[in-house]
């Protein structure tokens, strides 16, 4: 296995674990007014497991695509942002119980993955359709995160 292989790979893990150290499925959250859309909480977990599979293996392909020392740096930097948005969406919403918080921070998310889909297009189509369920699912997300904050408001 190739070194970008292996940091892309290292990261989805670091991000799938991270995530799932930083969601309890606690009282509290069992207690928030949600949508009749949520989906049911054991979903979820697939569902980011095989989105950040494809991310792993979206950069893998960027990466390679890109050529060039700058173009290699570009992706980086996209997948670099795109992972701190990621990663940070968790704590507001599950360990601060701000989900008004966390669909401030939801946005940046989602303006990261657009970026993502804009900017690796020209390194690799294929990469750029790895991102397209990411992109779905946080638009989703958003939708049911903006539902939980309208229902449960305000939080202390």
């Amino acid at each position: 296995m190739d070194q970008p292989t292996i940091v892309a790979a290292a990261a989805a893990l670091f991000l799938m674990v991270g995530g799932a150290l930083l969601t309890p499925i606690d009282r509290w959250y069992a207690d928030l007014r949600k949508p009749a859309w949520n989906p049911p909480n054991w979903a979820f977990g697939p569902a980011w497991t095989v989105i950040l599979c494809l991310w792993g293996w979206s950069a893998v392909l960027a990466w390679r695509g890109a050529g060039d020392a700058d173009g290699q740096r570009t992706v980086l930097l996209l997948y670099g942002v795109n992972a701190v948005a990621h990663f940070l969406w968790s704590p507001l919403f599950f360990r601060l119980r701000h989900p008004d918080w966390a669909l401030a921070e939801v946005v940046f998310l989602w303006l990261s993955l657009l970026a993502l889909l804009v900017f690796i297009r020209p390194f690799s189509v294929v990469a750029t359709w790895l991102i397209v369920p990411y992109f779905v699912w946080v638009s989703f997300a958003a939708c049911l995160n903006a539902a939980i904050v309208r229902l449960n408001r305000p939080f202390a």
